[in-house]
């Protein structure tokens, strides 16, 4: 019988295309997944505005049908990592290009109001209860106009699924104990992983943009968690690839050997920013601190 340590433990990632919960923590996921835990993806958008980013399938018919070609994309990884998920049905904003860049289409997830936004998300918290989640940061990762609203979204509604003031036709109000931010493509990372490739006399993928990357050194202390993860860096693959028409398998996402990564970063990086369970900090587990039988209780701040 498989050992299942955190079965009734519940994760929710909130992420803002199909994709990013491949290419975002994934590894982390599979490896709760392994051990019991429930996993939820959102995603916010259905990346309807995104390029295709894999020359080999960039065939006709495919472009036209993109919205559709995602989802089915999306599917096949949220069955390769074992996860549940939801769509909140926002449409893709798009990767506005120009100098000044463009207003963002009209009716794209940029630009619904938060107060509108938010309430698909408050009713799947309050529906799934989560004890812990994961989001990105308040420059989104990167900085599409998508990842920065997923940001404001996901804390906003976070909030607001504990307080049984705000849209209590949305549910019994739900306190998630603890909420993340990825720190996916932080510098150290990339710097010891483009290292470890010049060491080994291989061709680095991160050369150039090293080259552009200031250092911030307060802003890679915010890492906080590191989850060791390098077994499940396979299932990861696996579901990256499944993004067909984003993900090039010959192209910089798989340039770097697996056994370096797993040799040299075997982690993968969060930044914890609200807990209302005590933790130690540096920690190496998303659920840290949190008690599954009193887990099973929290349904309001401070509850």
């Amino acid at each position: 019988m498989p050992n299942h340590p955190r079965k009734g433990m519940r994760l929710m990632h909130v992420h803002a295309h199909p994709d990013d919960e491949s290419s975002k923590g994934a590894a982390t996921t599979a490896k709760y997944v392994a051990e019991g835990v429930d996993v939820h993806v959102v995603t916010c958008t259905g990346g309807e505005r995104g390029s295709i980013l894999n020359p080999k399938m960039d065939r006709p018919g495919i472009l036209d049908n993109i919205h559709e070609i995602r989802r089915e994309e999306m599917a096949r990884a949220r069955d390769i990592l074992g996860v549940t998920q939801d769509w909140l049905g926002f449409v893709d904003s798009g990767w506005p290009e120009g100098d000044p860049k463009p207003p963002l289409p009209e009716g794209s997830f940029g630009l619904v109001p938060l107060d509108e936004a938010i309430k698909p998300l408050v009713a799947l918290i309050r529906s799934f209860r989560p004890h812990v989640m994961t989001t990105y940061d308040e420059r989104g990762g990167y900085p599409h106009p998508d990842h920065i609203m997923c940001h404001r979204v996901s804390v906003a509604a976070f909030e607001a699924a504990a307080d049984p003031e705000r849209l209590p036709e949305l549910g019994e109000p739900w306190q998630v104990l603890k909420l993340y931010y990825h720190h996916a493509f932080n510098r150290p990372k990339t710097q010891a992983l483009h290292d470890a490739m010049l060491e080994h006399g291989l061709e680095s993928p991160y050369a150039e943009r090293l080259e552009k990357w200031k250092p911030e050194p307060d802003w890679d202390a915010r890492i906080t968690t590191r989850v060791p993860c390098a077994d499940y860096f396979g299932v990861r693959d696996q579901a990256l690839l499944a993004h067909a028409t984003q993900i090039d398998p010959d192209g910089a996402w798989f340039a770097i050997p697996r056994e370096i990564q797993e040799r040299v970063w075997p982690t993968e990086d969060y930044e914890l920013v609200t807990s209302f369970v005590d933790t130690t900090l540096p920690e190496d587990d998303l659920f840290a601190g949190i008690d599954e039988s009193e887990a099973a209780g929290v349904t309001v701040a401070g509850g």
